[in-house]
This record gives C-alpha cells, structure tokens and sequence, in this order.
C-alpha cells in the first residue's frame, strides 16, 4: 500500500490490470550515404549529420539537386570493348569526365519510385559548390580517428535498419574492403541494421565470373548474415531528357567541328559571337540545336542513357520499403517488379544465375535482377551474404529476428528492476506471448498453432538459478519458427494407368 491512511474517509486506489504490451518496430527506415548538392537548414551545415527526411520533396529542399555532370567525347579504344554510336560515319564513345560521378541524388529517385517512406541522409560532402567534380575519397565514408565517419554518427540514432551508399561504388572495387566491411560491422555491433551492396558497373568488357569473385574475395567473411548484394546495374528512367543539354558537354568539345549539320555549325558561330550570353541566349541555343541537328539529339540521349545507368541499391531500398509496408518484413523482397526501370544493364540467364545464388565455397550469394519477357524487370534473389547459413540464408529471415529482437528489447526495458520475481516473470512471459501470437496471426511464424510457432521461457529452474537472481538477472527465453521462401518450387509429373 502506497499510503498510511490517518483521516477517516473514502480512497480510490486505481491498478493496472493488463501488462505493458510489446509493439513492433519500423523495419524498413534507410539511412542514405552520399555526397549532396548542399546540405545546410537554417544556415546552418548538415553536413556529417542524420537528418531524417519524409520525402523526396524534403530531401531535395535540404540537400538541394542533382549534379550536371560532365562527358567527354572520343574514338573507341580497339583493345577495349565499349559501347559505341555514329557521328558523321565515325565510331565514338562517350565517357564521364574524371571526378564528375554521383550516385545519391538518382537513387534516391529511385527509392521513392520504388514505394520509399521516410529515410535518413547524411551528407559526406557537397558538390553544389564544384561543378567541375571531385574526387570521391574513400575516408569520407570511412572517417578516421581524428574525423569520425557517418557509421559513427549513426550509431547515436536509433531508428535507421537499413545501410544505403550508393556514391562509395564510385571507387571501384575499392569500396569493398575499405567501406562494404565496416558497415557490415557496424550492423552486427548495432544488431538492429542490415546492408544493401552493389557490384561494380560491368562494362561489355568484363567477364561476370571476374566481376562476382572479385567482390566475392574481397567482401570478407566476417558478418556476412547483416548483408545482401543485388546485380546488375539498371538502366533507368529517372533522368528525363529536359534535364541534358550541351551543358553536359567538356567545355573542350568543339560543337562547330563535332556536329556535320551546316545548319547547326551556322547556330555554333553565331552563339559564339556573343560577348555575354544571356540564360535566355543559352535556352535559345540549345533549342535550335535540337531543331537543327539530329546528331546533337543523339549525343544528348546517349548523354542520358549514361546518367541513367545506376546501382541497384537505391530501388532495393525501396523494394525493401514497399514489400515491408503492403506484406510485412517477413515477406522476401523478391519476385517484385521496379518500377522507372527499363532492363538491367546487362541479362543473366538462368544457367549463368546458377553460380550467382549459390556460392558452393563461402556462400557468398549475389541476388539478381532479371528481365522477363511480359512481366518486366524483377528482383530474382531474396538471399543474404551468408548463402550456405541454414539460419541466416534468406534476407527475410534475418531482418524478421532483428524486428523481433528489438521490439522486445524495448519492451523488457520497462521491466529493468523491477521486483524479479514470479509476478514479473508471469507479466514478462504474458507480454511476449501476446505480441508473438498476434504475429504469428498476420503470418510471420510457421506453426499450425501458436505453441508450434513460438515458445517463450522465464522463471527459477526454468531459465534462471538462485545465483542468476542473487546476481539481478532475468533470463528470457524466446523461440520462434520463422517462415522461409519458397525458392525452389517444383512439380513432379507422372503418367498413370488408364482408370476407365
């Protein structure tokens, strides 16, 4: 009794009488890494900090635009195969300048095209204030011991469950070892995040055996289960064709000579004789390039077919969002079509996929996106890095045991010293079994009833001895079956006597 009563009258003492209930938390909020256009509210720099935005329309009123990058022009190299177009009856290719390579701002069109919510950015550097580029530095992601990195940031924020760095790709094969590690790292220190990873941008050139090992060898194999790798890249639709003009253009690339059309060296000389070119002037000309030049409009769509060539992770993050949102996190985001997504970059057939899925060495496997003639572009892969792990395997699997070890972790929290006694443990145990039967009804579990679905253990001789509760620690126990893909479907046929 809280009170010694002294005064004659009536009280009204009032108790609960239902345990605190355990609820299920956000599964699907990314935190996106990259570099931005700026990054600044109020005046103040974002720059290296969480910032949680809820739209596409936010992202963009701190984080400003897309980078206009630039492309150079030149004939193919012979001992290299390239993609290739005609100017004038000669083979050219084009190519991103040096340093002029961003990825955050399309992927994030990508990830709201694809059923994104809200997220989190944090800005490693801006390029609003560069439009000739940078180069991307791998400690920008990383941080170092005087400077720590966006990892380190994130570890004070406790909502983000996904890892997004679509620009550390940019690198090369060098994001592996140096970036990829330390974020499935830090989500196996945090337990509550999980990685998505792109390959490296396969050219015509390379060889899809060389491209998977080499990401394959340099992945590690430490916490391989807090990871998932998708390839190829896509070719997307996002940059639309408003957004290229000559602007794309190296500022050494001479229109007068490039383009064949008189009429459109006519338009080339007289926008060079003028001293200052208004943005009017500038609007002007690029649209009576258009209207006089046939080759100049193949140059700017090969322009924006480059730009639109982008890493999966974006629309995966997305996906993820999507499936998490309509299904539940314990549906595989898999076997679910892209949207702003024309075709891969490149098609693995069935046969080449083989050797993608299953990784008979490490169980590294590689998640593909396939087109399908009638259907679209589909995610054809619901595996973790931990490939040949029977308890880690499948990507819903793994995020499904972090939904549920962080949902009851922060409802045990309201139970830290309290008395640890039957009357806790029996609150304790109803609590938890009411949240996991309401899960197994949505069907996160497997088990025609719910004790063959779940089973929760807590009290003396049951998970705890005299000296556990001497020591002030109230063990729980928690069981669950949690449902699988069914990856492999197949229909055996047989012919049968005649009956009648």
């Amino acid at each position: 009794m809280a009170s010694n009563y002294m005064t004659p009258g009536v009280y009204i003492e009032e108790k609960n009488a239902f345990p605190n209930s355990a609820v299920a938390v956000e599964t699907a909020i990314p935190a996106f890494i990259g570099y931005t256009d700026v990054a600044v509210r109020n005046g103040k720099s974002l720059v290296g900090q969480p910032i949680r935005v809820n739209s596409f329309t936010e992202y963009v009123e701190l984080f400003g635009g897309r980078f206009n990058p630039r492309f150079v022009i030149a004939d193919p190299d012979k001992n290299v195969k390239e993609d290739s177009f005609v100017i004038d009856g000669a083979e050219r290719v084009i190519r991103f300048k040096d340093n002029n390579i961003f990825y955050l701002f399309n992927s994030m069109r990508l990830f709201y095209a694809n059923g994104g919510g809200p997220c989190y950015i944090v800005s490693v550097g801006t390029y609003g204030d560069k439009p000739d580029g940078f180069e991307i530095n791998a400690a920008d992601f990383t941080g170092s011991a005087e400077a720590p990195g966006p990892l380190d940031a994130l570890l004070n924020e406790p909502e983000p469950t996904l890892i997004v760095i679509p620009d550390a790709i940019a690198l090369g094969e060098e994001c592996y070892t140096s970036i990829y590690t330390l974020v499935l790292a830090h989500c196996q220190k945090t337990q509550s995040r999980f990685g998505i990873f792109d390959l490296v941008k396969q050219t015509p050139a390379d060889q899809t055996d060389a491209v998977v090992s080499s990401f394959r060898d340099k992945i590690g194999i430490n916490a391989l289960n807090y990871g998932a790798a998708y390839y190829p890249w896509l070719r997307a639709t996002v940059a639309q064709a408003d957004e290229v003009s000559y602007t794309n253009l190296d500022a050494g690339i001479d229109l007068e000579t490039l383009l064949p059309e008189p009429a459109a060296k006519d338009v080339v000389t007289r926008y060079k004789a003028k001293e200052a070119p208004s943005d009017n002037d500038n609007r002007n000309y690029h649209l009576s390039l258009k209207a006089t030049s046939l080759t100049y409009v193949h140059i700017l769509e090969e322009i924006r077919n480059k730009i639109n060539e982008l890493p999966p992770s974006g629309a995966m993050a997305g996906i993820y969002t999507m499936v998490d949102n309509t299904r539940g996190v314990w549906k595989a985001p898999a076997n679910v079509s892209l949207s702003m997504v024309n075709a891969p970059t490149y098609t693995v057939s069935h046969d080449a996929q083989e050797k993608l899925n299953v990784d008979v060495m490490a169980g590294k496997s590689i998640n593909v996106i396939r087109p399908f003639p009638g259907v679209g572009t589909l995610v054809w892969g619901g595996r973790t890095l931990d490939g040949n792990s029977q308890d880690w395997r499948y990507i819903n699997v793994r995020r499904t045991l972090i939904m549920l070890e962080q949902s009851i972790k922060l409802a045990a929290r309201a139970y830290v010293f309290e008395p640890n006694d039957s009357g806790t443990w029996i609150t304790v145990r109803s609590m938890l079994t009411n949240f996991l039967t309401n899960l197994w009804k949505q069907g996160a579990l497997a088990g025609a009833a719910p004790e063959q679905a779940f089973d929760v253990q807590i009290g003396l001789g049951s998970t705890m001895t005299p000296n556990d509760i001497l020591d002030g620690k109230m063990l729980i126990s928690v069981k669950v079956a949690i449902v699988r893909p069914a990856e492999f479907i197949i229909i055996t046929f047989q012919q049968q006597m005649q009956q009648s």
